[in-house]
């Protein structure tokens, strides 16, 4: 199967390809304890710390129980893309790398999650990690970015036909943030690298470091990792930034059918397949 260029959605392309709102930011770390489900746990950290929502880079974590789902072909036309069965495997599953998206959805505390992976039994595998599900096995030291002003609130999407993390405006928590940020939300069949590009550039802004990042491309092509042709993936970024209006983006993957791919995104070459939302901490110019 050939890697697509674009994929046509089922429902009618929304206007506006980046939804953007402004916010203030905070870097903090935090440590989630053992025995409590992931959602809370991350919850709670963001709590302590006066803030609503926000990113997390994921380092090694044990999780157990767990749960996840990965992308899949869609069986009807109502989605251009959907999800396998939910899959619970035994034991303790020892997580590489992911990135999470703190939000809400229909009035409570909520995350979406993309990770990779090695399962007790020794299979490697990787994908979208369910919040109600899951529960930390032991306790995981992780990097938080804390948004005020803004927050991610989950929505019903006509353009996917699904309900999509954006990016909303938020009342000041008085969180102690001490970085300009922009909170986005990309939409399908935009290069990803491009986007940022264009988003910066439009808006004067020179450095800016990449938080967090979740979300799905449309297959992947790599500078240093060839290519990935099945469409329908899982990513999330696990380091990025814009500098002088080019975009360096390094990113963790799973498709459909189970192969996972990490490099750094080729620019021009990686268009969103679903969406993919993350947060922009604007850095001093050097």
């Amino acid at each position: 199967m050939s890697r697509p260029a674009r994929i046509v959605q089922p429902g009618p392309p929304a206007a506006e390809r980046i939804v953007a709102v402004p916010a203030r930011g905070r870097s903090f770390s935090a440590r989630l304890p053992a025995g409590e489900r992931l959602l809370d746990a991350a919850h709670a950290a963001f709590a302590r710390e006066g803030f609503a929502g926000g990113v997390i880079e994921i380092g090694e974590m044990a999780l157990g129980p767990f749960a996840y789902v990965m992308p899949a072909l869609s069986k009807t036309p109502d989605h251009a893309a959907f999800y396998s069965d939910m899959r619970r495997p035994a034991g303790v599953t020892r997580l590489s790398a992911g990135a999470m998206t703190l939000g809400r959805r229909d009035g409570a505390p909520f995350f979406h999650c993309h990770a990779l992976w090695r399962e007790a039994d020794g299979a490697l595998s990787g994908g979208h990690i369910l919040p109600e599900e899951t529960r930390l096995a032991e306790a995981a030291e992780v990097a938080c970015f804390g948004l005020d002003g803004a927050m991610f609130q989950a929505d019903p999407d006509p353009e996917t036909n699904f309900k999509l993390f954006g990016p909303v405006p938020a009342p000041p928590l008085g969180a102690r943030a001490d970085r300009e940020a922009w909170v986005l939300r990309l939409r399908p069949n935009q290069d990803f690298a491009g986007a940022l590009e264009q988003f910066c550039v439009a808006r004067g802004l020179g450095r800016v470091r990449v938080r967090g990042g979740v979300g799905s491309t449309i297959g992947a092509s790599f500078d240093d990792a060839g290519t990935v042709e099945n469409f329908a993936t899982e990513v999330f970024v696990r380091g990025g930034a814009v500098l002088a209006g080019a975009a360096s983006l390094d990113v963790g993957l799973v498709d459909f059918a189970g192969a996972r791919a990490c490099g750094r995104l080729r620019r021009g070459d990686n268009p969103v397949l679903m969406t993919f939302e993350l947060a922009l901490e604007v850095m001093p110019e050097a």
